[in-house]
């Protein structure tokens, strides 16, 4: 399991966890992690997520794989790596860690990030997005497409609240029909779109 988090400028723009498997990293946005930058590749690089281990490959000879400084097309990553790419750092930090020994973040950055991150977001647990982390950065999400069913998940100060914006008789929570009503997410609930299940996750990182 990691977190990388994502800075622009040096300024904070989200986290995400990947528990285990590919996380990969580009300007398309059916990357795990997805930045619109020209700066990026479609298809940037890809971290493969092992138990002991975790290392990063770059894709494209085109686009270049820039870590802690140094030019790289594969790396052996530790933790508070930091991959920088045109304006955009991508830091690395396997959640195992412990809290000492996670490197200071840079000067002017210490009162930007808050001591406790709370990190929500959804998998797709089937069809062709198997495995695909939609993460719920934005205080408010929407999920579906017009036609078959539109969910909207909002963060509030209690959690994450899913509720229907354009109703459809396959959108549920754990096999039940959400309706017109909001439901308070637990982690692992199961949500369904369009008969595809994605499971919520919440965890809170000190």
């Amino acid at each position: 399991m990691a977190k990388f988090s994502v800075f622009l400028n040096d300024n904070p723009i989200h986290s995400a966890i990947f528990e285990s498997g590919v996380v990969h990293i580009g300007r398309d946005e059916s990357n795990d992690i997805s930045i619109n930058s020209l700066a990026f590749a479609p298809a940037h690089a890809a971290v493969i997520l092992r138990d002991d281990e975790s290392i990063i490959k770059q894709l494209n000879a085109d686009f270049p794989l820039i870590i802690n400084g140094k030019r790289q097309s594969k790396r052996r990553l530790k933790n508070g790596d930091s991959i920088t790419i045109g304006k955009h750092r991508i830091v690395y930090n396997p959640i195992n860690v412990q809290q000492a020994d996670t490197p200071s973040p840079p000067s002017g950055l210490q009162s930007a990030i808050p001591a406790k991150l709370v990190v929500a977001q959804l998998q797709i647990m089937a069809g062709k997005h198997r495995g695909h982390i939609v993460p719920l950065k934005k205080n408010m999400t929407r999920i579906g497409q017009a036609g078959s069913g539109i969910m909207i998940i909002t963060h509030r100060k209690e959690g994450f609240f899913a509720s229907v914006l354009e109703p459809a008789e396959d959108l549920k929570v754990n096999n039940r029909a959400l309706e017109n009503k909001s439901i308070l997410l637990k982690n692992s609930d199961l949500i369904y779109i369009n008969k595809i299940p994605m499971k919520f996750s919440l965890t809170e990182i000190s």
